[in-house]
């Protein structure tokens, strides 16, 4: 979509780990665009993060916790603000991870290399998205995901315990990783029929949709019968976590390429009503914990992440398919 000038000046004041992707998304030149996106090792969020790497190779001591400051919390952003994983910077700090940090807790997993992943595939999903993106070798981790999808097509954290039926949070995480392997790491018939399978999980529920009776779904269940904790997909976040909205969905399937599907008409439809008069899009809601860096976002208030996301994908949507960011 053309977004006006107005709105571009104002997403490209904002850090360099956004203004590099709004440049890609407007058609700078490419190498405009990269000399700008190597500016996220060394200015903005992205230098802050890097500098918050404990001597034990680890974020806040960890390699995951509930307060999205742990190692895997700040991969995640580092990937979202699009850290160059052949830079000096991202292969200092992603070597130091491979090699001193290991998840604790269960004695399944106690021990394990980080890029091994853990037990749960929600979180597998995250660390395998990570990995793959720095090019690291996750192929154990993905292994167990393709053996944990369920009949239905996707994925849930909860069928160790029984559950048969899938969740969208837990497949949208796992999808991400079978696709950031596929891009980065390396074709596999195996991970491509996985996705395709998990896509339909999505794509018969148009993203947001009871298969049953085509009504939204109206809140997560995990947490509930309203939307007080965790509100319905309907509503977009950033960062998401593990949690899925429609926006997230959608920037999957940009990313996976190819021509959009007819059942994400719905879903882009309901996204682009979310822009303000300027083309600009809300940060509807932040999930609760502690922050590594600020993004510059205020719940309620027009988000530079919000925009370039739903801009992008609204703009992929309408020309059948262009990757441009």
């Amino acid at each position: 979509m053309a977004l006006p000038t107005t709105t571009i000046d104002w997403l490209l004041e904002g850090d360099p780990a956004i203004r590099w992707q709004v440049m890609r998304l407007v058609g700078r030149p490419e190498q405009e665009c990269e000399a700008e996106r190597a500016l996220v090792a060394t200015r903005g969020m992205g230098a802050t993060l890097l500098s918050l790497q404990g001597a034990d190779g680890s974020w806040n001591g960890v390699a995951w916790n509930r307060g999205w400051n742990s190692t895997m919390h700040v991969l995640l952003l580092l990937r979202d603000m699009g850290l160059d994983p052949e830079s000096p910077a991202a292969r200092r700090a992603i070597d130091r991870v491979a090699g001193s940090v290991v998840w604790h807790g269960d004695p399944s997993y106690e021990g394990n290399a980080f890029f091994d992943g853990e037990v749960e595939p929600c979180i597998n999903g995250q660390t395998g998205a990570a990995g793959a993106y720095f090019r690291q070798d996750v192929r154990m981790l993905i292994e167990r995901l393709l053996a944990e999808q369920l009949p239905d097509g996707g994925w849930n954290c909860d069928a160790d315990r029984g559950s048969v039926r899938s969740s969208f949070n837990t497949t949208i995480c796992v999808l991400e990783a079978l696709l950031e392997y596929e891009r980065n790491i390396r074709r596999d018939v195996a991970v491509q029929d996985a996705r395709r399978r998990g896509e339909h999980y999505l794509l018969a529920r148009h993203l947001y949709l009871r298969l049953s009776t085509g009504e939204a779904i109206p809140f997560d269940r995990k947490t509930g019968n309203d939307d007080s904790g965790h509100p319905a997909w309907t509503r977009i976040a950033f960062p998401t976590w593990w949690h899925y909205d429609v926006l997230r969905g959608l920037e999957y399937f940009r990313l996976a390429g190819g021509q959009p599907d007819e059942r994400l008409a719905e879903a882009v439809a309901l996204v682009a009503s979310k822009a303000d008069a300027e083309s600009r899009w809300p940060l509807e809601l932040s999930y609760p914990g502690t922050m590594p860096v600020s993004l510059g976002d205020v719940p309620g208030a027009p988000s530079r992440w919000n925009t370039l996301r739903a801009a992008r994908v609204i703009e992929w949507y309408a020309d059948g398919g262009v990757i441009k960011a």
